[in-house]
Parts: C-alpha cells; sequence; structure tokens
C-alpha cells in the first residue's frame, strides 16, 4: 500500500501529520506522502514542517511507514507553477505534486501543461486531458494520477485510457484529507476493478510505478 498524496491539517486535512502517518499504517500503508497545499504564499512555511515532521517519524518509524515530504501546489497563476516546482525541489528530497485540472473545480487552464513542462513528480487529478499532454508526461517522466477523491474521480477512466494509450506512467492515490479517506488493500483495488474494470495485472502495474516512485525519494 503506498499513497503519494495526502493532507495535513497544515492544509485542509483533519489530522496532525503524526496521526495522519499512524493511521496509514494500521490501515497497511508502507510508504505515505504527506503533500499539504501550497501556493506563493505559504510553501516556504509548510514545506519545512512536513520535511521536519518526516524526518522524526522515519526516525522512529521507518520499520513499520516511510514518509515522504511533499506539497501540492494548488491554483497559483500558471507563471508561478515552474518557480514553485523548482523551490520545492531545491529543499531536498521532496515530493512535488500539482493540482491538475480536476473536472469539479475551476483550475486554471494550462496548468496541466505547465506542471508536466516543468517537471513535476505527480500530476494529480488532471481531468480531460489529450494525447499530447499525456506524452508530453511520458517524456518528462511525471505521473498522471487516478485518484479515489469524489469529483475528481469523474474523470479516472478517461485519464487512465488516454495515458496508457501514449505510454505515460499512472499512479494512483486517495488524496486523502480525514481519517475515512485513507483506504485499505481491498477498498483500492474494488475502485480500480469495479470503476475502471481493471484485472490484476493492470492493477500491479499500477502498483509498481508507485512503488518506483516512491523509491526515488525513501
Amino acid at each position: 500500500m503506498i499513497d503519494l498524496h495526502t493532507h495535513s491539517l497544515l492544509s485542509d486535512g483533519l489530522l496532525l501529520p503524526s496521526e495522519l502517518v499512524r493511521r496509514a499504517q494500521v490501515n497497511g500503508y508502507s510508504v505515505i506522502a504527506i503533500t499539504d497545499h501550497v501556493d506563493s504564499s505559504n510553501i516556504d512555511f509548510i514545506l519545512p514542517r512536513l520535511i521536519k515532521v518526516a524526518g522524526d517519524l522515519n526516525k522512529y518509524w521507518s520499520d513499520k511507514i516511510k514518509v515522504i515530504p511533499g506539497v501540492e501546489i494548488t491554483h497559483p497563476p500558471v507563471e508561478l507553477i515552474p518557480e514553485l516546482i523548482n523551490y520545492a525541489c531545491s529543499q531536498g528530497s521532496v515530493l512535488v505534486v500539482v493540482h491538475g485540472e480536476s473536472p469539479v473545480e475551476p483550475v486554471i487552464e494550462g496548468t496541466n501543461r505547465a506542471a508536466v513542462e516543468a517537471g513535476c513528480n505527480i500530476l494529480a487529478h488532471p481531468g480531460w486531458i489529450d494525447d499530447s499532454l499525456a506524452s508530453l508526461a511520458k517524456e518528462r517522466g511525471v505521473a498522471l494520477e487516478i485518484t479515489a477523491r469524489t469529483g475528481h474521480q469523474n474523470a479516472n477512466r478517461h485519464i487512465y485510457e488516454v495515458g496508457k494509450r501514449n505510454g505515460a506512467l499512472l499512479v494512483f492515490n486517495s488524496d486523502a484529507h480525514s481519517p475515512d479517506d485513507l483506504l485499505n488493500k481491498l477498498q483500492v483495488e474494488a475502485i480500480l476493478e469495479k470503476s475502471l474494470n481493471l484485472d490484476t495485472e493492470q492493477i500491479e502495474e499500477i502498483e509498481n510505478n508507485s512503488l518506483n516512485l516512491a523509491k526515488r525519494f525513501i
């Protein structure tokens, strides 16, 4: 169980990072990334604190669960996305997610392309992507997210089909904001099997993509 997109109360989640990680561990997670929402107003406040708590938790709990500090760059002006990605990457081994053009939020058009061109690690819930963006994501090594988050998940099937057709990396994340959002393995498999009609081999491929991405940070 690997989840590379979650939120603590440092942004709009409900749990302290330590409780979020503990609950994830009890649910069977082996790796979790805490990727709180940031823009230019708070990235220099949020990120050092996530780096610190991830270091503390890895010091004492790494035999149970690995913690990756990260950010989700959310709704900034498109022109700022490369600068914010570069800042996050300059702080060390940090996972950089960009809040993509979800079908249920007014994300600025062009956000997806700017994020991929600037080389974020994961483009979260990118909505109605086209072949050119998926092809660019493959070229830049940017993973496209399949999500469990209500509303954002409306485009999951489209993202999977376009991403797969163009050879892009596909990962599955919960986008958890509350304890109830943290999934167990049966729930993950049910979402991927029932909503996307994926077979065991296809699910394993998505899981391996998450594992290989996580290994870059742990």
